[in-house]
């Protein structure tokens, strides 16, 4: 690092180049904050967490108890040990709380005036963040699984919902309508997501062992079903034939830029693939163990290289590289499932819902692993260092 800081006083070294070594660096140190504890507000499992794009600094929790949570992350007394204050709640005595579970929350990308949830018991809901007051609310014939707004969408206000019907739900804010759908799946899809890229481009994954891409501008709006034989094995034009996973696809997520995206399914595999071209890039990420019957809340990172994805299973964290595949290391703190985690990309800190009731955060350390009894490095810094190094050489062949 220091090697770093003198190449980039000298002018050798641009300052973005510097920042994602540090951020890097960060992310591959991050440990449970013993000093930073999350107000505990909910009485079942949390399903969901949502940190608002804008600030960086507010923080909502859907749990399966019905209630939504909004969190202020940073310290009033400006010390290191504090706890993240619940400022505000949806709980048991408001008027319009969810009769059942919350599956998905998500802050309105633009500012923090309006966030929204979705709950099985059929409803989408958009609240007014200062009065928690209803804005909107979307009915539908099934349960909700999950919903997503664009994140860069100016031309439009559709939230694509998720359902236990096969046709996508698409929800104008503007309007209030939600007659729009995209017909295609034969089973209830699972998981939503709007590209980061383009803000038309929206992908879809199903029970039908499908993940689709649509061009929400068009008629016929199914770009391309994903294949996980990238066509090897069914040489014919038949597109009902492509699987994305051999189970239920239950989770997405886009890289930052957009370029490709990232699905999760029950056969116990995680998937990149192309989104330009919808290739099936085959990174082997191993065994990434899902048994969920509902939609899995994952991420990555943001500002790294190379960059992170990280994966709920069982009740750990599996922190892998997104284009090689490694698994670099498993983050262990709760005490039941995992079904949420996401990513504060301003200071490169995780935080994660589970079935214990608890949310933890993942902090970077900020000083360096002691040698053990036997005068060894610790396993984490095993780890950081030589990936660290390989990810940012600063040898004078790389000047």
């Amino acid at each position: 690092m220091i090697g770093f800081l003198w190449s980039r006083l000298c002018g050798l070294d641009t300052p973005v180049r510097l920042r994602r070594v540090e951020s890097t660096r960060r992310v591959l140190s991050l440990e449970l904050n013993k000093d930073r504890d999350v107000e505990r507000m909910h009485e079942n499992g949390i399903n969901s967490l949502d940190i608002d794009p804008v600030e960086g600094r507010y923080m909502l929790s859907g749990g399966a108890d019905g209630i939504v949570v909004i969190y202020d992350l940073e310290s009033s007394s400006q010390t290191p040990s504090y706890t993240c204050k619940a400022l505000y709640k949806v709980g048991k005595g408001h008027p319009d709380v969810h009769k059942f579970s919350v599956e998905t929350v998500q802050w309105y990308p633009h500012d923090t005036g309006l966030f929204t949830s979705s709950s099985f018991d059929k409803t989408l809901k958009v609240w007014d963040t200062n009065s928690l007051q209803l804005a909107e609310v979307f009915q539908f014939d099934g349960t909700v699984y999950s919903h997503h707004m664009s994140p860069l969408a100016v031309k439009h206000s559709l939230i694509a919902v998720g359902t236990k019907n096969p046709k996508v739900q698409l929800c104008d804010l503007k309007s209030g309508s939600s007659i729009h759908t995209l017909q295609g799946h034969r089973g209830e899809v699972l998981s939503v997501c709007w590209s980061p890229r383009y803000d038309y481009i929206l992908a879809t994954a199903s029970a039908d062992s499908r993940v689709k891409l649509w061009d929400v501008r068009k008629a016929a709006a199914c770009l391309i079903t994903l294949d996980q034989n990238n066509g090897e094995k069914s040489k014919s034009s038949n597109e009902s034939a492509n699987t994305a996973h051999n189970g239920r696809v239950n989770g997405l997520c886009f890289t930052n830029d957009g370029l490709h995206l990232l699905s999760v399914g029950t056969d116990d595999r995680m998937r990149l693939w192309n989104s330009a071209t919808g290739e099936n890039t085959l990174v082997n990420y191993g065994k990434v163990c899902n048994d969920s019957r509902k939609s899995v809340k994952f991420t990555v990172s943001r500002g790294c290289s190379p960059e992170f994805v990280f994966v709920p299973y069982d009740s750990t964290i599996g922190l892998y590289t997104i284009h090689s595949g490694e698994k670099i290391s498993v983050l262990r703190g709760h005490y039941n499932d995992v079904n949420c985690c996401v990513f504060q990309p301003h200071f490169q800190e995780l935080y994660s819902g589970s079935k214990d009731c608890n949310v933890l955060a993942w902090i970077p350390s900020v000083r360096e692993p002691l040698p053990n009894e036997d005068g060894e490095k610790s396993r984490s810094q095993v780890h950081l260092h030589p990936a660290f190094q390989d990810a940012w050489s600063s040898s004078d062949e790389d000047s």
